[in-house]
């Protein structure tokens, strides 16, 4: 094939796949590739992958075929965790021309010439994870509001129903000049909020390369980050992505509640509210920690927002566990709570673990969980109405209207008339809209 002009990007899963595609992608237009809309056909599409779940593979595949629909001469490269942890499998999926593993997906440049040659299925560049040692840094900007900063990588825990750190290798983090240097360079292009993202972002401050065999000294912790970047001039807001409930210290907590820039809103995964289940997941508190971070945030912040990951269905997870946890969840002062329905993956211990629950079952835990996470997000927001709080303005799918959060992360529609995107602006929070879950407001 001749040399490509344009370029197209989808990325699934996190906040941190996020901020990679965006460095990708600054890559090829240095090199001068245009980058166009997935939808409006493209030489070639970069698909960056998530295998957080079974439906992140499929999921794969269907933007493999939609690609092929769009372009039906494109070249396929698949990135990302999918792409590390199953290469073969995604090398035989029809279309693709190349796999890139965690270690070689910011070398994707020095592989694009090599599609010019005419394969029966994918090359593979999949080497070991552990050859991912290396920390690249990056950061998304330009399609949201936000930028994502990624100051962290990969997972020295060992959950037993994980397979990130099968993806990305071990524990390993930026230098906190590198990081304010990148936070300067998102301000200089008019960014407001940075959301600080990682694998395991708690964990910073495990130096910029990992060597088998040695443990390196950490250079800083993530609270000193923490007062770096809290210092940078011309941003607004700072948010954490998500925090182990482990690494979050009661100094941290109350460092946020007197900050310049970071906001009252904490991420914090809980997966069980069985400490027998928390157990079997390997990991690394039981509920009274838990319960006991909630207790200093809410100290703090009376008025600061809480999310919460939990996974129903895990093996051996009985009625009696399911119900611990929504007992538990039902009393704790949260604001929503992000369900994942658990699903097998391949080599991890809860894949081989006994008393599997029926998939009918995890569903209908996970229906639950949902209806109460819709009753928290609520009994967070009615306490606001009527008040004025400010948003920093983003684009919306519905027409003729702009969204955006307040600093504690209440999700707000407002009318678009003479505002556009990026604006800082006050409004006044009318009424909670089930059907789109946001508050319809009012500028004042």
């Amino acid at each position: 094939m001749s040399t490509p002009h344009t370029v197209a990007f989808h990325t699934l899963g996190c906040k941190l796949n996020f901020s990679e595609t965006s460095t990708l992608k600054r890559s090829f237009e240095k090199f001068g590739y245009t980058s166009v809309e997935f939808e409006d056909g493209a030489d070639i599409y970069v698909i960056n992958t998530c295998s957080v779940t079974e439906f992140a593979d499929k999921k794969c595949r269907y933007e493999v075929r939609r690609a092929l629909r769009y372009s039906p001469n494109a070249k396929i490269v698949v990135v990302g965790c999918y792409a590390q942890l199953k290469p073969k499998e995604i090398a035989d999926i029809p279309g693709v021309d190349l796999v890139l593993g965690a270690s070689e997906k910011f070398n994707i440049l020095n592989y694009i010439d090599g599609l010019s040659q005419s394969n029966d299925k994918g090359l593979v560049v999949a080497g070991d994870v552990k050859d991912a040692h290396h920390f690249v840094d990056s950061f998304s900007f330009g399609d949201r509001t936000r930028s994502f900063l990624k100051v962290q990588d990969g997972c020295n825990y060992a959950c037993t129903f994980c397979t990130i750190p099968q993806a990305r290798g071990s524990s390993r983090s930026d230098t906190i000049d590198n990081v304010l240097r990148n936070a300067e360079k998102i301000v200089s292009q008019g960014v407001k909020e940075i959301v600080l993202t990682g694998v395991n972002i708690g964990d910073f401050g495990n130096g910029t390369e990992v060597i088998e065999g040695m443990k390196p000294a950490k250079e800083a912790l993530f609270f000193d980050l923490m007062k770096a970047i809290d210092q940078v001039e011309g941003l607004e807001r700072i948010r954490i992505s998500s925090i182990e409930p482990n690494l979050l210290t009661e100094e941290m907590i109350d460092f946020v509640s007197t900050s310049r820039l970071f906001v009252p809103h904490f991420h914090i995964p809980l997966q069980s509210g069985s400490n027998e289940i928390l157990g079997k997941m390997r990991r690394r508190y039981k509920r009274e920690l838990y319960e006991q971070r909630v207790a200093w945030i809410k100290k703090y912040m009376p008025d600061c927002c809480i999310g919460v990951d939990v996974i129903v269905g895990f093996p051996g997870e009985t009625d009696s566990h399911f119900q611990e946890t929504l007992d538990f969840l039902i009393q704790l002062d949260i604001s929503y709570i992000h369900a994942f329905t658990y699903s097998e993956r391949a080599h991890t211990l809860a894949a081989e673990m006994e008393n599997p629950v029926p998939m009918h079952v995890r569903k209908k835990r996970n229906e639950i969980l949902r209806n109460l996470s819709l009753k928290k997000k609520l009994q967070f927001t009615e306490p606001y109405l009527d008040t004025v709080q400010n948003i920093i303005t983003e684009n919306c799918t519905i027409d003729g209207h702009l969204s955006g959060f307040t600093e504690n992360y209440i999700k707000v529609l407002i009318p678009q008339e003479d505002i556009s995107v990026n604006q800082t602006i006050s409004v006044e929070l009318k009424h909670w809209d089930e059907g789109l879950e946001h508050v319809v407001s009012n500028r004042i």
